[in-house]
């Protein structure tokens, strides 16, 4: 049986994973993770009760009811970086006993839904649609660090991408699909599907052009232009490639629902979207 070291399983003085400031029993099997902590609270506002809350670092997490059903959220913050702190120590506070540090034999199977904010990439596609990515093309390099296998398709989906799309020798993506347990629980006529390009920055990984400029400035054009088997590139965003990789690898369903934000081909942005933020999470609410 696999035995985890201080220095490998870091825990607090208090017994909790270091990062999230958590125990077993704080946080529910049905998780929804957001980069905004601000966001905790919008979400757990529609909680019929809250059962548990806490603030530690940039993660905030909140338990509570809704109609019947023990729910989480947690705030992860921005970036890949940081959903791999969070995949790794919910996935402890389940599947590991942290008082003899050893692997659990029966394992506990997550459902982890982000909700968050997007780039959208088809000029046609409008301001505050609900994207659903069905799939991520990570730009970041978490998911190499870890031995996953990846299905044929999702192989020969990375091939045809890095073949269309040309980018610096020294960037590797890689690609991975949601759920398709979790994707099967959102209606088709109230969401658009599509592939998500997760970002390892905001601005010149998503092609923004400031003061600096860009290696490569044709990227975003070959990106909206990308298609393989009928799916195509929706939007951009920052954490979805790492929450698929990680959260297949280790047994668990993930999705990704965006409200989008920007039109990156339309070079527009919201004057505002509180309510419609509020009107997606109520829809992700409703099905999980």
């Amino acid at each position: 049986m696999k035995n985890f070291p201080p220095s490998e399983l870091v825990l607090n003085d208090l017994g909790q994973v270091y990062h999230l400031a958590l125990t077993p029993g704080d946080v529910s099997e049905k998780i929804i993770l957001v980069g905004d902590p601000g966001r905790v609270e919008v979400i757990a506002s529609f909680f019929d009760e809250i059962t548990f809350k806490i603030n530690h670092r940039e993660f905030y997490t909140v338990t509570g009811i809704y109609k019947g059903k023990s729910i989480s959220v947690i705030s992860t913050g921005i970036g890949t970086d940081n959903i791999d702190i969070v995949i790794n120590e919910l996935d402890a506070l389940f599947n590991i006993d942290l008082n003899t540090r050893t692997e659990k034999e029966v394992k506990t199977k997550l459902d982890l839904i982000r909700i968050g904010t997007c780039g959208l990439i088809q000029k046609e596609t409008d301001l505050h649609c609900f994207i659903l990515s069905t799939g991520a093309i990570g730009l970041d390099n978490v998911a190499h660090f870890y031995p996953l296998n990846y299905t044929e398709e999702e192989t020969d989906l990375l091939s045809a991408f890095k073949t269309f799309v040309s980018f610096p020798e020294t960037i590797q993506p890689y690609f991975v699909n949601a759920n398709e347990s979790l994707i099967s629980k959102f209606d088709s006529d109230q969401v658009t599907k599509g592939l998500s390009v997760t970002a390892s920055g905001f601005y010149g990984p998503q092609g923004r052009s400031l003061r600096l400029g860009l290696s490569k400035d044709d990227i975003n054009e070959r990106l909206s232009d990308f298609l393989f088997s009928g799916r195509k590139i929706q939007n951009f965003e920052m954490e979805s490639s790492a929450l698929f990789a990680l959260g297949k690898g280790l047994g668990h369903q993930c999705v990704t629902l965006c409200l989008g934000v920007a039109n990156r081909k339309a070079n527009t942005f919201s004057k505002g979207y509180d309510d419609e933020m509020k009107q997606l999470i109520h829809y992700v609410l409703e099905r999980i």
